[in-house]
């Protein structure tokens, strides 16, 4: 048997299949024979609906269903998706408008569902949604990110979804009053589509009296209450399913129509029904990234430490409410913005705005990168304008070590953390005192060099409360169902490596099951870097009951005392005995004895506490002189994820993370012309980071376990995109001698900055 030590990198076992072509991603496992499902969306981006005339629809060649609002009021479903609401500064509640199933007399974004098509083949959905006579009345949308303009909800006026505060903002403004040194700077947020490998998609089939829908989400609980809400089902009958997952990234956690509809399509008809999105369709419909602007104020006493913070944002909300996107734009700025210095006093404002663009916004990865973002921008900015160097400047607000378990302004304490040591690996994996003489070589050549720093920290956790269960199996293998679901970021690897670890049972014995809810009754999905660190938690537990009622029976078989047998992460030892059985060994024994009530075991565990993983990245840019074309010529990440299960993965979740960081920075934006039509609706238009666009990614692990949970762990999901976000923007800020330029940085913005245009 080969033993997994604990930080040890294993090879995901999971990439066999997927490299092979064995994936079962959702669209490869829908049913055969099953209905093909076509969703006719809105070509305007705002107008009142004057007509939709279904009927030559319905009697085209192949059609079995044609679904518009109206039949599914008549139908009796629930209308509207769910969706947040934050609290206003005045202590109401932010706006609700409705966001139905199908568009209900206007569209309010291009892209929006208007009706479905169900019919045998694609070709016959798509020929029967051109025999649709749909007649939009065009209003202007509203398209910028101000309050005001063209009136898209009645509920909102003004447009302005929930206008949210925290802090205290009287001390600010005296601590700026005060201040020997103010740094005012204002920061956009550039939207980015989300990509996603996989688009959406989902299919649904009877099963009996039951209903069976599967989606490549990222749980399945969620799904199941959306689908028994809007058809009014009973738990019981509805079964929920996650095959293979294409990459989630916080999007596919949000709630959308698609998957009620097909639903719905399939208990009508009787049949199975799939649908799946094409990839510009995904472009208009999925949830968006980012899109908001910022304008952060920090106050400096005379020894440039940071004695006030103030951030002023506004947030492109989209079209209507999501089930996060509020609840994480109040989180991101309570929970995260002071985050890594040390600020007396803070301000932190939001307003968020609707538009006629995308459905919701939703924040790539979740994880907070925007709050990072205009922290460490302001940080750079601060230092350039104070005569500091930027590393210095933040060495000075670091929280020091003895000052943990620290709590911030924000009401949230912090339980270990040694970020000067971290920053200095930092500084001597990117070889910093080398960088005189790189940038010299580079103006030499003609060309700019810059350097930009970025010292994040970010809070994870998400559904604090996960499920292991234990089953061994007749063959001697062993399944394992967990709470979370895989989006590519190599579960079945971790889970399996670690329970090996912890009990002996060869990995290759192991079965990791999830996304089902059927199977597994409840989880928290997969969202805010949780699932190893929670999910693993609750195996330890469930690995402890194991230990502990394995130990009780082994004590009345062989006659010896429970107290002196003991387990050593491979085999149980019983004083006085010959015998060492392994943990199958004893399941075996178990069963042979007929106590079949030991062979399956299960745990739920609680964390009480985030836990919040750190780290520097440092990356350096060269810029053509002539061309302004930016190249990112080095990058450097040291970080503090606690102890590392798996380091491999980790470091290839950072470089993942990282490339979609430097994507938003260099390579990708959103442009909507007047009309509100999406001119980047193509890979032809919207330029994802290659691998060309990235240079080789130094990582480093610095780690300082964490006390929140006994893994001592802190997560690393989305670490990547944190870090990059603000270190490439002030390395190119760098290189333009402080010019100011926005994401992202394409060759023409660039070359316009060195001109001063």
């Amino acid at each position: 048997m080969e033993k997994f030590g604990r930080s040890k990198s294993v090879k995901r076992v999971e990439d066999i299949r997927f490299l092979t072509g064995q994936g079962r991603y959702v669209d490869d496992i829908a049913p055969d024979g099953a209905l093909v499902a076509y969703v006719l969306r809105s070509p305007m981006a705002h107008g009142a609906i004057t007509e939709l005339d279904v009927a030559d629809a319905r009697e085209a060649p192949g059609v079995r269903l044609v679904l518009t609002a109206a039949d599914l009021e008549a139908a009796g479903l629930n209308m509207g998706l769910k969706g947040s609401r934050a609290t206003n500064r005045d202590g109401t509640k932010g706006a609700a408008p409705e966001r139905p199933l199908l568009a209900r007399d206007r569209v309010r974004h291009l892209g929006e569902a208007v009706a479905m098509i169900v019919a045998d083949t694609m070709a016959e959905a798509r020929d029967a949604a051109e025999m649709i006579l749909l007649d939009i009345d065009e209003a202007d949308p509203h398209l910028g990110l101000a309050p005001g303009g063209p009136q898209i909800h009645a509920e909102a006026p003004d447009n302005i979804a929930f206008d949210w505060g925290f802090g205290e903002e009287a001390e600010v403004e005296m601590a700026i009053a005060r201040a020997a040194r103010v740094v005012r700077v204002e920061i956009p947020d550039n939207r980015v589509i989300v990509n996603s490998m996989e688009p959406r998609g989902c299919f649904a089939e009877p099963e009996g009296d039951r209903l069976h829908v599967s989606v490549n989400g990222q749980g399945v609980w969620e799904s199941k209450k959306d689908i028994c809400f809007h058809l009014k089902l009973d738990p019981t009958l509805v079964r929920v399913t996650n095959p293979d997952v294409g990459g989630g990234f916080g999007m596919k956690a949000m709630r959308y129509p698609e998957m009620v509809l097909v639903a719905h399509a399939a208990r009508a008809l009787g049949r199975p029904v799939r649908w799946m999105s094409d990839r510009t369709e995904a472009m208009l419909s999925d949830n968006a990234g980012r899109d908001l602007t910022s304008t952060a104020t920090l106050a400096f006493d005379a020894g440039n430490r940071i004695i006030g913070y103030k951030v002023e944002s506004i947030a492109n909300m989209g079209a209507y409410n999501s089930q996060f996107a509020q609840g994480i734009q109040t989180e991101l700025f309570t929970k995260v913005a002071p985050g890594t210095y040390d600020i007396p006093a803070m301000w932190l404002q939001c307003t968020g705005v609707y538009t006629n663009t995308t459905p919701v916004d939703a924040y790539r990865g979740a994880g907070r990168p925007e709050a990072i973002f205009v922290l460490e921008r302001a940080m750079d900015q601060a230092a350039r304008e104070l005569g500091v160097d930027p590393l210095d400047l933040r060495r000075i607000n670091f929280i020091r070590p003895h000052q943990f378990p620290y709590t911030t302004r924000a009401g949230v304490t912090y339980d270990v953390g040694d970020f000067a040591r971290v920053l200095d690996r930092a500084v001597e994996k990117a070889d910093l005192q080398g960088f005189a003489a790189r940038r010299a070589d580079s103006a030499a050549k003609g060309n700019r060099r810059g350097i930009g720093l970025c010292y994040y920290i970010e809070s994870i956790l998400g559904d604090p409360e996960e499920t292991t269960r234990v089953d061994f199996n007749a063959d001697g293998t062993v399944s394992v169902f967990v709470g979370t679901q895989s989006n590519g970021q190599g579960h079945e690897t971790v889970y399996a490596a670690y329970l090996s670890d912890q009990t002996g049972i060869p990995m290759e014995a192991i079965t990791i099951v999830q996304g089902d809810s059927d199977l597994i009754a409840t989880g928290g999905g997969t969202g805010g870097s949780r699932s190893v660190t929670v999910q693993n938690t609750a195996t330890l537990a469930t690995v402890g009951q194991i230990i502990e009622t394995f130990t009780s029976f082994l004590a009345d078989h062989e006659g010896a005392v429970a107290g002196t047998i003991r387990f050593d992460d491979e085999r149980f030892r019983i004083p006085g005995s010959n015998l060492t059985p392994t943990m199958l060994e004893v399941a075996e024994m178990a069963r042979a004895a007929g106590r079949t009530d030991l062979l399956s075991q299960s745990k739920t565990i609680r964390l009480d506490n985030r836990s919040f993983p750190n780290g520097a990245h440092l990356a350096e840019v060269e810029i053509d002189g002539e061309t302004g074309q930016v190249t990112l010529a080095r990058y450097t990440v040291v970080d503090d994820f606690g102890n590392l299960i798996n380091p491999m993965l980790a470091e290839g979740q950072v470089h993942g993370g990282v490339a979609q960081g430097v994507g938003q920075a260099l390579t990708e934006y959103v442009v909507f012309d007047d009309s509100g039509q999406l001119l980047t609706a193509t890979f032809m238009d919207y330029a994802m980071p290659r691998a060309d666009d990235l240079p080789m990614i130094s990582f480093t692990s610095e780690p300082t376990p964490s006390l929140y949970n006994p893994l001592g762990m802190k997560g690393c999901g989305e670490a990547g995109t944190v870090g990059a976000l603000a270190a490439v923007t002030n390395a190119v800020i760098d290189a333009l001698d402080g010019k100011q330029a926005h994401m992202p940085f394409t060759p023409q913005r660039v070359w316009q900055a060195m001109q001063g245009l």
